[in-house]
Parts: C-alpha cells; sequence; structure tokens
C-alpha cells in the first residue's frame, strides 16, 4: 500500500509543469491549474498538502498548486515570468526587461562630461570674475573732478595719465608713521609726479621734478570758490594751494598737453601694495642711507619690502643728481612693482592678488571718469615701460639749480619741452633726451 495521499504517485512528472511526456496540454503548465469536476457533478476534493520534505523549506506544507508552481512569481525553482527558464515574462525577456539576466549600462559619454565640465569651470569663472570686478570698482575713490579745470588745451592720440605720489599720513597710526619716517607733518604735498603717455607707437614715462620753477595759472578754487591770481612757483605749490585740479591745471598750462586721467597714492597704500606682492626686486646701483627718508640700502639685487620701497622712493639727500635722480628711482621702482603686480604669479594667486588690489584701492584716488579698465591699462603701461618697450625719462632741464624766491628750483629746457609734447600729442616715437 502507498504511503503517498490520494492523487500522488511520488513522480515529479505528475505535476504540470513536468517532462514532455505528460498527457497535460503544453499550454496548461503556464496557467493556473483548473479544478475538475469529480465523477458525478461535484467538485473534486482539494490535494492534500506536500509532505515536508518536497516543501522549499522543508517544514512549512507546501500550499497548492498555483501560478506560482508554473513560471510565476513565487519559488519552487523556476525563474520568474518564464517557463521551464525560457519563455518571455510579463516584462520582457528575461528578469527585469533584460536578455540574460540584469540589464548593464553603456558606455560613459566622455564628450558630454568634459563639455559639462568645461560649461561649469566658465560659469564659476565668470561669476569670481564679476564678483571682484564690482568689489574692486566700489572701492575705487573717484574724488577727482577734471571738469573744473580751466582753460584746457584740445587733446591729443593716445592717453595721458598723471600719476601722483603724495605724502598724505591720512588714516596713518602714530606708530605708522614712525616706522615709515613719515613725520606729522598736516596736510598734502606730492612726492613724484610722473606722465605716463599710452600709445602705440610705444610708452613713455615722463617724471615732473617736484621743484620745476613754473607759470601758476589763474585759477577758481574748488573747495573755497576764491580766485587765485597767477604766479610763479615751484610746481609742487600748485597742488599744496587747490589739489589734483590746480596741479592738473599748472601742467596742462605749462606743457600743452591734456591730462586725461589722474590717479594718487599716499604713503601708507604704496607700502601695502609692496607687501602685498610679496615684495618687489631692484637692483640698487649703490649704498643708499639717509636718516629723513630712513633709507638704508646697500648696492646689488634685493627684494624690498613695503618700508623699504618707500625709503628708497623718497630719498633725495645725498644722491648726486639730488630731485632728478630721486625722480629716476620712483620711475625705476613704480615700473618693477607694475611688471610684478600685473605678473601671473600675483593676478593667478588670490592670496596676492585681493591683498595688494584691496591695499591700493583703499588708498588710492583717482578722477570721477577713471574705470578699471582704464586703471588696468595705466599699470600694463607702465609694465611694458619696464620690460623695455617703451621709454623712461625726466622733464629735459636747462638749468637743475635755478636760483629763485622760494629757493633753489629746477628749470625746464623749454624747446626740447616743446618738441616732446608734439611728438606724445601726435603719439610718435619720443626722440627728445631727458635728464
Amino acid at each position: 500500500m502507498s504511503d503517498w495521499p490520494q492523487g500522488w504517485t511520488g513522480d515529479r512528472n505528475d505535476r504540470y509543469g513536468g517532462g514532455s511526456g505528460n498527457p497535460q496540454p503544453e499550454g496548461a503548465r503556464s496557467m493556473p491549474q483548473v479544478r475538475r469536476a469529480a465523477p458525478g457533478g461535484g467538485p473534486q476534493p482539494a490535494e492534500p498538502p506536500m509532505p515536508p520534505e518536497f516543501s522549499p523549506r522543508g517544514n512549512v506544507p507546501r500550499p497548492s498548486p498555483s501560478y506560482d508552481d508554473y513560471g510565476g512569481h513565487g519559488g519552487d525553482g523556476y525563474n520568474t515570468g518564464q517557463v521551464y527558464g525560457g519563455g518571455r515574462g510579463p516584462d520582457g525577456p528575461g528578469r527585469g526587461g533584460g536578455r540574460g539576466g540584469a540589464r548593464r549600462g553603456g558606455p560613459v559619454n566622455w564628450k558630454r562630461r568634459i563639455t559639462i565640465g568645461l560649461v561649469t569651470l566658465v560659469v564659476v569663472l565668470l561669476a569670481v570674475g564679476i564678483g571682484t570686478y564690482f568689489w574692486a570698482d566700489g572701492k575705487l575713490k573717484r574724488d577727482v573732478d577734471l571738469s573744473k579745470v580751466e582753460d584746457r588745451p584740445t587733446g591729443g592720440k593716445g592717453t595721458n595719465y598723471l600719476i601722483v605720489g603724495s605724502d598724505s599720513r591720512e588714516g596713518m597710526s602714530a606708530e605708522d608713521k614712525k616706522k615709515l619716517h613719515t613725520g606729522s607733518a598736516e596736510g598734502r604735498r606730492t612726492d613724484s609726479m610722473i606722465l605716463l603717455h599710452v600709445g602705440e607707437n610705444g610708452n613713455t614715462m615722463v617724471s615732473l621734478p617736484r621743484d620745476s620753477w613754473v607759470t601758476i595759472p589763474a585759477f577758481t578754487g574748488s573747495s573755497s570758490g576764491n580766485r587765485i591770481p597767477q604766479s610763479q612757483n615751484k610746481l609742487n605749490a600748485s597742488y599744496s594751494s587747490e589739489g589734483p585740479e590746480l596741479l592738473t591745471r599748472t601742467i596742462e598750462y605749462n606743457t600743452g598737453l591734456k591730462i586725461d586721467h589722474y590717479a594718487e597714492i599716499g604713503f601708507d597704500g604704496f607700502a601695502k601694495i609692496v607687501d602685498g606682492v610679496g615684495g618687489v626686486d631692484i637692483n640698487i646701483p649703490q649704498d643708499m642711507k639717509d636718516k629723513k627718508s630712513g633709507n638704508d640700502l646697500k648696492k646689488g639685487e634685493q627684494t624690498l619690502n613695503g618700508q623699504q620701497a618707500l625709503a628708497f622712493v623718497r630719498q633725495r639727500y645725498g644722491l648726486a643728481g639730488g630731485d632728478l635722480d630721486r625722480t629716476r628711482n620712483q620711475q625705476k621702482f613704480l615700473s618693477a612693482l607694475a611688471n610684478k603686480a600685473a605678473s601671473p604669479s600675483t593676478v593667478m594667486n588670490p592670496f596676492k592678488l585681493y591683498p595688494m588690489m584691496g591695499a591700493g584701492l583703499d588708498s588710492l584716488i583717482v578722477d570721477k571718469d577713471m574705470s578699471l579698465w582704464d586703471l588696468k591699462d595705466m599699470f600694463f603701461a607702465m609694465k611694458s615701460v619696464s620690460g623695455g618697450e617703451g621709454k623712461q625719462m625726466n622733464m629735459p632741464v636747462s638749468n637743475p639749480g635755478l636760483s629763485t624766491p622760494k629757493g633753489s628750483a629746477v628749470q625746464w629746457d623749454m624747446p626740447k619741452v616743446k618738441q616732446l609734447v608734439g611728438e606724445l600729442k601726435n603719439d610718435e616715437t619720443v626722440t627728445v633726451s631727458g635728464n
């Protein structure tokens, strides 16, 4: 007597889904089982549970045959959605719609990734650049109004900048004044004045000695409104009297050359710019020592910090050429500073660029029409001069020790000055020699 329950033979092929010898039609193997009617019209009794040894987990009674037994969802060893692992399920071929298993990713589109990366980089750089521009533009002190300058000469070719180094001590602490050897004099005076011509035939830097003996034309004071009569005096007196506007008026009156832009920086700002770029390399032509400026340098190539640089450009005593030698040193250092400030090592290094820009812009005074692009052109023009693509000179002088009621002064060589101005106005290569 068989130990199997009624309807079981012990042969797995008796189950639907068995071999091809099973009399059950092929289509029935992938369809849910339908109970056959029992003789006499009654329902066929349900099949008893599978013995535990045939249960998937060994100790759980196997449920009645269902869709799971014939390739449905569930588990008697068949793949989901297949008949004997070879058919098509509801999601297409194989599990999850892939052929033969999980779907594999396609090749990486490197061209698309590189394009996205470059676009992202450009957007970031633009955002930084625009932010830096507005930050820097907001720092510029546009305090000089050249429209107040009277009887201006006609303009020429190229662009003319008047670059002024003042001895203003505004905003400096007592400790800073002592450290930089500036003294405590009130007001502002010019320590250096340079005409920078930027044109297509080379850039030219022309220093104007502060003790130049000139005519200071009549002028209506921009602050007081008083009419100042014409007089003979040292060039520096025009600045001390009515500031940048009268200084510009005096230079234009005595040269006939129109000034397009004005830029001025004080002691403290100059020293901070030098420190901001990490110092400036320069060749000292001879041992220099001056108690008043605090200069104490040895001959040879060396890197000057802000304090040393300020002392170097301010020294006038102990030099063979006096003020003329000082103007040469000022031009030499300004060119080296511009070269360092515009170098890739500074421009591409935010730890140098932003301190330098912050220090310079905080103490820089310009005219109302000066833009950051104009300022950039000015610095790069000075850089080109230092690289040998332009000319550095003093205003032609006929007498460096002219006796005047105001003391010893510098007298210009007017025929040469006239020739120089004509070449600059017409943007021609400068052939005039200076002192």
